[in-house]
């Protein structure tokens, strides 16, 4: 003989919507948004001349950053920046991730207007922890 509690109830019922996100993540993996953002991240990854150029994207920007914090940045700074950006986004290879990564990132959003409509608050923003007023 079984008798449920209130607290079991509530444990099964929070193990299926943990078992539904788990089953949504791997729904979303199989999207091709999600799928063409994965190939053209690994094109990135394996090219050397974009991989060049993201690691000289970032030791610039970090010296930027650096010299912002210290006072010492100055306009020709945020020009190498910029200029070393546009340089890394102007590939070919950079182009297709960074198109890529925007189609996941307008899936993902019409995902979460789909979540947070029987809810009536935006899902996303609800688990950033942060208070609304």
């Amino acid at each position: 003989m079984s008798i449920e509690t209130e607290a079991d109830g509530e444990a099964t019922e929070l193990a299926r919507v943990e078992e539904l996100a788990g089953e949504l993540g791997e729904a979303i993996a199989q999207t091709p948004e999600y799928q063409k953002f994965e190939e053209t991240k690994q094109a990135v990854e394996d090219d050397d001349e974009a991989q060049e150029k993201v690691e000289e994207f970032e030791q610039l920007r970090q010296e930027f950053m650096l010299a912002r914090q210290t006072g010492e940045a100055t306009q020709e700074d945020v020009k190498k920046v910029q200029q070393a950006q546009q340089e890394l986004h102007s590939l070919p290879v950079m182009d297709e991730y960074l198109q890529a990564q925007e189609d996941l990132e307008a899936r993902l959003e019409a995902l979460n207007d789909a979540i947070s409509e029987p809810l009536a608050v935006d899902f996303s923003d609800q688990s950033s922890g942060c208070c609304e007023d």
